[in-house]
């Protein structure tokens, strides 16, 4: 490869790049704007959860109860109800999330240092808000009464996000999600551009190598990409307020070998299609529906059956997320991420590789 023709292509499309602003600002903007809907939109939280309760004691116990819910900050008394069949129609309304129906003789059975058995109902429609629903009742409900000290203290730390925000671990997975939705869309309606348009015949004729050509189109491209993460890192650090332990170059320069990731997948689709529809469409597909579901950005993939989890490993959005997190919430550095870096390298260049094949296929 000729340097001086890498470059020649790179001036070519950094001028096809400035004559359309618009196309330029959206791509800046996007990214933003996703990740400004999902970080607010996203929320594992479990925080003012609207309750009812069904007491049928009626004792200051019982009403020491549900005071001990709604001082805990996470419940928030929303109604009082005389019967089973009211408690579940606010469940089936929607009305209240979690329902706690204390029986009669509460008290009593409080006083004789029996257990006070307690009724939570928990509305499971979504199950991991619903899971940590049903985890905070079963605490406060279990510490309600307590007398004496249990024989074994239990001193629970939460490590790497100790507030237990969402947000810390939506926004560094975001990262990586964002990336993997735009660099390979820009890429790949470039290159089809202009085989819909007939300029892509000059190419053929010239000198130019594939190799050569796609490396002129992909630098550009990926430093549109990587001015992207950097927007979208800093707006996570300055705007959601999202610490970060580790090193902020790692996180930068992993970024921007996983921009060329992004950027070469959208080099390969272009490689496939003719057409700027069928490279959208096609680039959606492999790229941004697999980061949702399969980088472990909201599903975590262990849950996952075994052979959906081998599938997962065919992504690249997964490496980075994982890097991402690692280097934010824990402080990683590379000794311990090294698998991950060394994955979206090699990934990289087996995606350069495949579109340069491809390429000189159509040439010949």
């Amino acid at each position: 490869m000729k340097l001086s023709r890498i470059l020649a292509v790179i001036e070519k499309e950094t001028k096809e790049i400035v004559r359309d602003p618009v196309t330029v600002a959206v791509a800046l903007l996007m990214p933003l704007v996703m990740l400004f809907l999902f970080g607010y939109a996203i929320s594992f939280d479990v925080d003012g959860v609207a309750m009812g309760v069904l007491d049928h004691d009626r004792s200051a116990e019982s009403r020491a109860l549900v005071d001990r819910f709604v001082a805990s900050g996470y419940f928030l008394l929303n109604d009082g109800y005389r019967s089973a069949i009211e408690v579940e129609t606010a469940l089936q309304r929607g009305a209240v999330k979690l329902a706690l129906i204390i029986p009669p003789g509460f008290a009593d059975h409080l006083a004789r240092g029996e257990p006070a058995p307690v009724q939570a109902l928990v509305d499971g429609t979504f199950s991991a808000t619903a899971n940590l629903v049903a985890a905070y009742a079963k605490a406060i409900i279990a510490g309600f009464g307590a007398q004496t000290a249990p024989p074994i203290e239990v001193a629970a730390r939460v490590w790497y996000n100790p507030s237990l925000r969402s947000v810390n671990y939506v926004v560094p997975g975001l990262f990586g999600v964002i990336l993997m939705a735009f660099p390979p869309l820009l890429t790949a309606l470039a290159i089809t551009r202009e085989k819909q348009s007939g300029s892509i015949q000059q190419i053929f004729a010239s000198p130019l190598t594939p190799a050569e050509f796609l490396s002129g189109k992909l630098i550009p491209y990926g430093l549109i990409a990587f001015l992207q993460i950097v927007m979208v890192i800093a707006v996570g650090f300055l705007w959601f307020a999202v610490p970060l332990k580790g090193g902020l170059a790692l996180l930068l320069g992993v970024g921007l070998v996983y921009v060329f990731t992004t950027v070469g997948i959208g080099l390969l689709v272009s490689t496939l299609t003719n057409s700027q529809l069928a490279a959208m469409l096609l680039a959606l597909i492999i790229s941004l529906m697999p980061s949702f579901l399969f980088s472990g950005f909201l599903f975590p993939i262990f849950t996952m059956p075994f052979v959906l989890q081998l599938y997962t490993r065919l992504f690249p959005a997964q490496y980075f997320v994982d890097f991402s997190r690692g280097v934010v919430l824990k402080g990683a550095g590379l000794a311990e991420l090294w698998p991950s870096v060394l994955l979206l390298l090699a990934y990289t260049l087996v995606i350069f590789a495949l579109a340069v094949w491809r390429f000189r296929k159509k040439v010949a």
